[in-house]
């Protein structure tokens, strides 16, 4: 790690990747497999297609499969395709959008309010048991300061030049020196030996 990183980043960085695992905890999918109707099954993909038409709010505008995309930060055509599999799966439900007749409103089936509510639950009884044990002015910190992070992290654009840069500085020493030394198409030359 580069010495210019604050040790507590590196910390958070791996409790972050963690924490994707509260979203596909395998107990939780089983679950909610078991009380799907004969033959609709549930996948981690539909949950996230499921929770951005929530968090887009169905009931209050127009959902489309671009708003979906750009939720999930994925390209439209991803979006379209998970979209379809919550369709396929019975989950969500789509409509001449009330706004504009051209477009398609997203909007979550009884299935799939009762597969959200579910999944809710669950991971709400689990988050509750990991603090069982902390005060609640730790809860209300960490709670707060969860959702600061988050709101940071959603509201943040990574542009191409942006990727570059982190992966360059990310890169082991090693790697950006030959990179540097090497002309553009060649392979990086061996240093010359004093005679």
């Amino acid at each position: 790690m580069g010495t210019d990183i604050d040790p507590s980043v590196a910390e958070i960085e791996q409790a972050a990747f963690q924490l994707r695992r509260l979203w596909a905890k395998p107990q939780l999918l089983r679950r909610l497999r078991e009380e799907c109707e004969q033959g609709q099954g549930i996948q981690l993909s539909n949950l996230m297609v499921i929770y951005a038409i929530v968090r887009q709010g169905e009931d209050q505008g127009d959902v489309t499969v671009g708003a979906v995309a750009e939720l999930l930060d994925v390209d439209p055509s991803t979006a379209s395709r998970l979209v379809g599999h919550a369709i396929d799966a019975g989950f969500v439900s789509r409509h001449a959008s009330p706004v504009d007749a051209r477009r398609a409103h997203l909007q979550l089936t009884d299935a799939g309010r009762s597969i959200k509510l579910m999944a809710d639950e669950f991971r709400r009884r689990f988050i509750a048991q990991l603090v069982a044990d902390w005060s609640p002015d730790e809860r209300a910190q960490f709670a707060r300061l969860l959702r600061r992070f988050s709101d940071a992290a959603a509201g943040v654009t990574i542009d191409e030049a942006e990727a570059g840069r982190l992966l360059e500085a990310a890169a082991p020493p090693t790697d950006r020196h030959r990179e540097a030394s090497a002309s553009p198409g060649t392979e990086p030359s061996p240093q010359a030996t004093p005679r």
